[in-house]
């Protein structure tokens, strides 16, 4: 199969993955929370950036490496954590962190994952990063940061902006709880999909591993207690602190949008910032994720390190992302909507397919360094007046 001619756009892989996976999994996948104003709001605000192309610059070849966090990645693209990643396409954890460590990019294993971090620690290798929902108990959480560092674990991401849950009213209309309780309906639906259902089946039931492990230690005699409510804490600066104290290598605070709370998070002995709306899952009423980066990064200056995310589909994105003031930029949905497509296979190909992307539209720019992206905007005055020209 000659996948850049079947998917030659993530949209493509997307439009695959809805057709191979159960309504309800999709469901939980690509939905966010009320309206769902957010998504579009980010993907409004990234096609709102635009560059003057170059032209006579000679040949160029662009170099996608770069260095981020003490290590060198091979293109500022990474895996973002996804809760109940192996609902979503079985052994998607697994699958992901090879893709990763074959390509050298970051993956990020949630805390709930349906894999452990020692399994998924070893394959990722050192290109493992290691996301943390706040438990509400101390010693919960340092267990499972002694864990995920003994797994390999470099980065350590905290998740911030979860002071309470969220409603995601088409995940309700679905049905679907996490861990997952099969109704009739979710039944039919599994019926359907013959290659989601075979894999699931060899890899087991998707559940909240790591969290069950902590069942017994929190008091719970049930071997039917939900384990997601060990995570039900609202982090304070007090947690954070905490973290940073327990945490030896790089911080990432993920889930920022308020310039003043970045510079306290500086402050506080955060490594990076993760601005994110949480791909619009947590409220309906958060900014553009680009719209708070360019606001942060003015507030931070040039030396605070910035990851983003927020509908990245293509390489252009990115480059819009850097040159608002990312440094590495970050994709969830995305790498899932490519392995429900095509497995495995499908992550290696969305991987190639942002790398190819990157440096067509490098090329236009005449940018051999993705430094000299930010020199070919146009700012928005020049925007504006060229929309009214229309």
């Amino acid at each position: 199969m000659n996948l850049d001619l079947r998917y030659p756009a993530l949209s493509d892989l997307k439009i695959a993955c809805k057709r191979r996976v159960p309504w309800f999994v999709w469901e939980y996948l690509d939905s966010a929370t009320g309206t769902e104003s957010v998504r579009p709001r980010n993907r409004a605000a990234l096609d709102r950036v635009l560059f003057r192309p170059a032209i006579l610059r000679g040949p160029i070849t662009p170099e996608l490496r770069c260095h981020f966090l003490g290590t060198e990645y091979a293109m500022p693209v990474g895996v973002a954590p996804v809760g109940m990643s192996g609902l979503i396409w079985p052994g998607a954890e697994a699958a992901l962190a090879r893709m990763a460590q074959a390509t050298r990019l970051p993956y990020c294993l949630s805390t709930v994952a349906t894999r452990l971090p020692e399994e998924i620690g070893p394959i990722a290798g050192d290109m493992g990063w290691f996301q943390l929902y706040p438990p509400k108990d101390p010693e919960i959480r340092a267990d499972i940061l002694t864990r995920a560092r003994k797994s390999g674990f470099r980065v350590l991401v905290l998740t911030v902006d979860l002071p309470g849950p969220s409603r995601r009213e088409r995940q309700l209309r679905a049905q679907l709880a996490i861990p997952p309780k099969l109704t009739p309906s979710m039944l039919w639906q599994i019926a359907r999909r013959p290659a989601w259902a075979l894999g699931t089946l060899r890899a087991g039931t998707p559940r909240l591993r790591l969290m069950e492990d902590y069942l017994k230690l929190a008091g719970s005699a049930s071997s039917t207690a939900h384990p997601g409510y060990l995570l039900r804490a609202a982090p304070d600066w007090d947690y954070l602190h905490a973290v940073r104290d327990l945490w030896d290598g790089p911080l990432v605070v993920k889930g920022v949008l308020d310039p003043d709370a970045a510079l306290r998070l500086r402050d506080a002995g955060a490594d990076a910032l993760w601005v994110s709306n949480h791909g619009g899952r947590q409220f309906d009423g958060a900014p553009a994720g680009l719209t708070a980066l360019r606001q942060i990064r003015t507030a931070l200056g040039p030396e605070m390190p910035l990851i983003h995310d927020g509908e990245i589909e293509t390489g252009l994105d990115v480059l819009r992302a850097l040159a608002c003031g990312a440094d590495f930029t970050m994709l969830g949905r995305g790498w899932h909507y490519a392995l429900g497509a095509a497995g495995e296979t499908g992550a290696f190909h969305l991987a190639r397919l942002l790398r190819d992307d990157l440096v067509a539209n490098m090329a236009q720019l005449g940018a051999n360094q993705l430094a000299q992206v930010a020199a070919r905007l146009l700012d928005e005055g020049n925007q504006a007046a060229n929309s009214d020209e229309m």
